[in-house]
């Protein structure tokens, strides 16, 4: 079978497509999944590009979506020919947080999605949406998830209530459907004009150029009759970290989800006291909140926006798009 391999160290002009043995028949309570499409993250960015240091010949990408082909003894909740998802956090099946690391992520702890077929335990699978193409299931497992959790799970988002939301990513536009979506308003930042009027496009209640606008924070408050959004995702870090409590009402909550701007810088606790908001920091989800995040897209109807689609052979291709920053939700790779 056809599968891309990173080399240690990495780099996207080192990504091999190698030939690998294609895998036998499921084991008892395993599947085979032929996979058909993945999503690119940032964090599988970090792995091929070797900023993240990942085993010789690690197989990337976190996110996988196929058709199972295969069920092993005891295995009752899948069936052959069934669309499924793949989890980021296999073995947390579900209650409170339990994994502070990477070391059983697919992609990185252990072999990914860039490959035509897996066969492995069934826990580590979800059904996808009904209706969704393989391309458009494959952009939950991390960025879906990691939206979904921070507003849903762990900020208890309902209706009425203001989110804003940093740049045209993956995670900020699906935390912008889910909002739309539960009827929340929203605002949201982008340093593209044409990228604004995508996001207005999309439902976005206001919107702030951040490069016009680079005390953002108090616009969002001027936006808010002086009150601050009840709810921040926070993709940035410490670059924008000052920004976001600014914006952030009394008591209000703020998603620490990326480190775009980097690892460590200052930060105003004394304001972040003051407000008495709640910084939480947070790493995608369990596999029984993805269930209920698929659950929630059927009801309401919602549809992933994809960028482009690359082959697997053009992964290299992909990562240097996502390099670029000019594309908008999600890029991904079908086969």
């Amino acid at each position: 079978m056809k599968a891309v391999t990173v080399p240690s160290p990495g780099g996207l002009e080192r990504l091999e497509l190698t030939d690998r043995a294609e895998p036998g028949s499921p084991g008892p309570g395993e599947i085979r999944v032929r996979i058909r499409a993945s999503s690119l993250n940032f964090h599988d960015y970090g792995v091929v590009s070797g900023m993240i240091p990942a085993a010789d010949g690690r197989i990337p990408m976190s996110d996988g979506a196929g058709d199972v082909e295969a069920v092993g003894e005891g295995v009752d909740e899948f069936a052959p020919g069934d669309a499924v998802v793949s989890t980021f956090f296999p073995g947390w099946l579900d209650g409170p947080a339990r994994v502070g690391d990477f070391r059983t992520t697919p992609g990185d702890g252990v072999d990914g999605y860039a490959c035509e077929w897996v066969v492995r335990p069934a826990t580590w699978f979800t059904h996808a949406p009904r209706g969704y193409s393989h391309a458009e299931a494959a952009t939950l497992t991390t960025a879906g998830l990691t939206a979904w959790r921070a507003l849903v799970v762990d900020a208890g988002l309902k209706a009425g209530d203001t989110i804003l939301t940093l740049g045209t990513g993956g995670v900020s536009i699906f935390a912008l459907q889910f909002a739309k979506a539960m009827g929340a308003r929203v605002i949201a930042t982008s340093s593209s004009d044409e990228k604004i009027a995508r996001l207005q496009q999309l439902g976005a209640d206001h919107t702030i150029n951040y490069r016009a606008e680079p005390e953002w924070g108090r616009r969002v408050k001027t936006l808010t009759d002086g009150r601050g959004v009840d709810h921040v995702i926070e993709v940035g870090g410490p670059g924008t970290l000052p920004q976001s409590i600014e914006a952030v009402r009394i008591g209000g909550h703020i998603s620490l989800i990326g480190v775009l701007t980097g690892r460590g810088g200052e930060i105003p606790t004394a304001k972040l006291m003051a407000k008495q908001a709640r910084l939480q920091g947070l790493i995608v989800g369990s596999r029984t909140h993805q269930q209920e995040m698929i659950r929630g897209i059927e009801a309401s109807g919602l549809r992933p926006i994809i960028d482009s689609t690359f082959s697997l052979e053009e992964i290299a291709d992909a990562f240097r798009h996502e390099e670029a920053g000019r594309h908008f939700g999600k890029i991904c790779l079908g086969w």
